[in-house]
């Protein structure tokens, strides 16, 4: 009786042993992403001069980024990680980092010098989760 009382509990303790790196690489992806999203939002005004992208980008992209991180959250505080919504995060950073390298090469923006390297860091760091997320995913 007392070997059952305790299966779940071991259980818990081999998913939260294999998941925790995936968990790990989303708790820190959404911790930052809700915080550039939320720096977006309040500084908007100020940003908008030293990375020369308007406030008419920053609202919007500020608000997508706090919705998406607390859905990033949401799949890494699940009891289990799932898979698909893992495998979704990561593509989702990927297309991030290409869709910004693309808004920047095109021009699209215009954004300053400070502007085009915090495209590229931020880029980059996305890229750097999904990596994190994806060895994440290998180990579930």
């Amino acid at each position: 009786m007392a070997s059952t009382q305790y299966d779940g509990v071991t259980s818990h303790a081999k998913a939260t042993e294999s998941d925790g790196f995936a968990r790990m690489a989303l708790k820190l992806d959404a911790v930052a992403t809700g915080l550039n999203g939320i720096a977006y939002l309040a500084l908007a005004t100020v940003l908008d001069s030293l990375f020369g992208v308007t406030t008419a980008v920053q609202y919007p992209v500020g608000a997508f980024l706090l919705l998406y991180a607390l859905g990033v959250l949401a799949i890494g505080t699940r009891k289990e990680i799932n898979r698909t919504g893992l495998t979704a995060v990561i593509v989702a950073n990927a297309l991030w980092v290409v869709l910004s390298l693309v808004v920047l090469v095109s021009g699209v923006l215009s954004p300053t010098g400070v502007g085009a390297v915090w495209i590229v860091l931020q880029s980059m760091t996305v890229g750097g989760f999904a990596a994190l997320q994806y060895v994440g995913l290998k180990r579930l």
